[in-house]
């Protein structure tokens, strides 16, 4: 409801209502600078949890479905291959860049889609594609006509589509959400949910083993599971794959009801009344504003003439944005350094299982099938505990004190001191030194340029190509990925001979020491967005010499808040 002054209903102690403060005022670019720098200033609060929350629950489901895929080869290869107990290294590549190959598609496709549609519009499809595909691969089997690899494959792929759109909409929603002082940290947290997501793997592979340790125990090696053993496994993959889907469920909801970002409207829709509503819906908990359908009419048709910010185009990203070089080096910057991160990261995070048992401690001592997946469990876990959830936090907890290009340099460079330890003195080095090596460069990914990658492309770019510029680099993270996974893990088989199935082990490691020290060259082309606005970051919608204080103390912002002329 609109009253003869232009104010709306709503507000109380504890959610102002924005939209009040500035509907006096008439210039539509000051209006949009004043309700922005109102976001960008709020008070860190229970509105900002929920959007952590609802993000998060999303890549806690995409981490746990992503990084399941080294347990689930491990146990197809048992209950599919029988006599053999592990399936070819061509069938456990294909199914590991499967899903690589999907959230390229769905980055580089829902990036853009929400760019051009709204955020809202594609927030909850994403999350869909995955809850079907999850579902779908635990209830797939094998038949005369149709192989259980290719179907798995299928699923995999389907479900990294909806993975990959996961990565561009969450960290842009929550950046233009987020307050500026604590924007990094937020996008940290959401980000760090991917470390949950492992460590639910984990415990739910252990619980499993633990629940059918009695058919497993008579099995003494993978190739003799069969029978009782072979069934246990069975049903332990699907158990494991489907509990994937729960709480992609539980989000659902949340994300089909969250309001449209007020920049995405202001910048891109151009709709300043829906904009000042949707941004008082969102600290409310609402799903959206409704702002008075005359008024929100009258001054989204004088917006597009009077705005101060640039249409979207494909002409316009392509040829005057990118045609600037300093941003074509940053979008370069960006999607250099997640594509070399993602090479050595993927390269080794989804053969959790493999590189467990080259160095010898999933199969050393270990007198059974059950012992075997056991140590796998808890191997795993000792990675997750020890290595990445404290590298998440302590990421969140320093990102936006110490700076994104910082954390991003120091990780690559120890990460590349500690592939050429491990890749130089691989012989040299026992199986507990190298999982101690191994949970460090664990850390150091997530305290480093796993969590920077993700943080800084959803800052730095206007906000009319932000996801599309952010599905990019993603995008380019993901076929890094695909050529770790399918072009340099594979190596490690090279020259294989019965007692020494992974000889080139060592090079590979070297292999990544390379991609991790060029990943600092490529942080230099990137830029610090710590504590600045995003429209500081991007010079767009301010004049000249204006920063987000002189906004928000200046004459015209006094008026708003009763103590100026304007606002009598």
């Amino acid at each position: 409801m609109v009253a003869a002054d232009g104010k709306t209903a709503g507000g109380n102690s504890a959610y102002h209502n924005f939209n009040n403060d500035f509907a006096h005022i008439k210039d539509v670019n000051a209006r949009r600078r004043l309700a922005l720098a109102e976001v960008d200033a709020a008070p860190f609060g229970w509105y900002h949890v929920r959007a952590i929350t609802v993000a998060g629950v999303g890549f806690f489901t995409d981490s746990y479905d992503i990084f399941t895929v080294s347990l689930l080869t491990l146990m197809l290869g048992i209950v599919y291959f029988p006599g053999v107990g592990h399936m070819p290294t061509t069938s456990d590549t294909a199914i590991k860049l499967a899903t690589s190959a999907g959230t390229v598609i769905g980055q580089v496709g829902f990036g853009a889609l929400a760019d051009i549609v709204g955020r809202k519009q594609m927030y909850g499809l994403e999350l869909i594609f995955v809850i079907f595909a999850t579902v779908a691969q635990a209830l797939t089997s094998n038949s005369p006509s149709m192989n259980i690899i290719g179907i798995i494959i299928f699923w995999r792929v389907l479900m990294g589509i909806g993975i990959g759109g996961d990565y561009p909409l969450s960290s842009v929603i929550t950046s233009e959400f987020a307050t500026t002082k604590w924007r990094g940290a937020m996008m940290g947290a959401v980000f760090a949910m991917q470390g949950f997501g492992q460590l639910a793997a984990a415990f739910v592979m252990l619980f499993l083993t633990l629940g059918f340790k009695s058919q497993l125990e008579p099995a003494l090696t993978l190739a003799e599971c069969t029978g009782s053993c072979a069934v246990a496994v069975d049903r332990m993959w699907r158990c494991l794959i489907g509990f994937g889907a729960i709480p992609g469920c539980i989000a659902l909801y949340y994300r089909l009801t969250i309001p449209e970002t007020p920049r995405y409207t202001f910048d891109v829709k151009f709709d300043v009344e829906k904009a000042g509503a949707d941004t008082e819906a969102y600290l409310e908990g609402k799903s959206e504003g409704k702002p008075d359908a005359v008024a929100q009419a009258i001054v989204k048709k004088e917006a597009e003439k009077k705005m101060e910010v640039e249409k979207a185009s494909w002409s316009d990203f392509f040829k005057v944005y990118l045609g600037k070089r300093k941003n074509a080096m940053l979008l370069a910057g960006c999607a250099l350094s997640w594509c070399f991160l993602d090479i050595a990261y993927y390269g080794v995070s989804l053969n959790n299982a493999v590189i467990l048992d080259v160095i010898g401690y999933s199969t050393k001592n270990a007198k059974n099938v059950y012992e075997i997946l056991y140590n796998t469990a808890i191997g795993n876990m000792i990675i997750v505990l020890a290595g990445a959830v404290p590298g998440y936090w302590v990421t969140v907890f320093t990102v936006d004190t110490l700076g994104r290009k910082p954390i991003q340099f120091m990780g690559f460079g120890i990460l590349t001191v500690l592939f050429v330890v491990m890749g130089f003195a691989y012989d040299k080095l026992s199986s507990n030194a190298l999982l101690a090596i191994f949970v460090l460069a664990q850390f150091f990914f997530n305290f480093g340029p796993n969590a920077t990658t993700f943080i800084v492309p959803g800052e730095c770019f206007p906000t009319r190509y932000r996801s599309t510029s952010h599905g990019i680099s993603a995008a380019m993270g993901k076929i890094g990925s695909i050529i770790g996974q399918g072009a340099i893990a594979p190596l490690r088989t090279r020259g294989a001979y019965p007692g020494n199935p992974n000889p080139w082990m060592d090079h590979v490691l070297k292999i990544y020491a390379l991609f991790m020290l060029l990943g600092i060259g490529t942080t230099a082309m990137i830029i610090e967005t710590k504590r600045k606005t995003l429209e500081e970051l991007t010079e767009e919608g301010w004049e000249e010499g204006e920063t987000a204080d002189s906004v928000s103390e200046g004459p015209v912002a006094s008026g708003a808040n009763g103590n100026g002329s304007e606002s009598k």
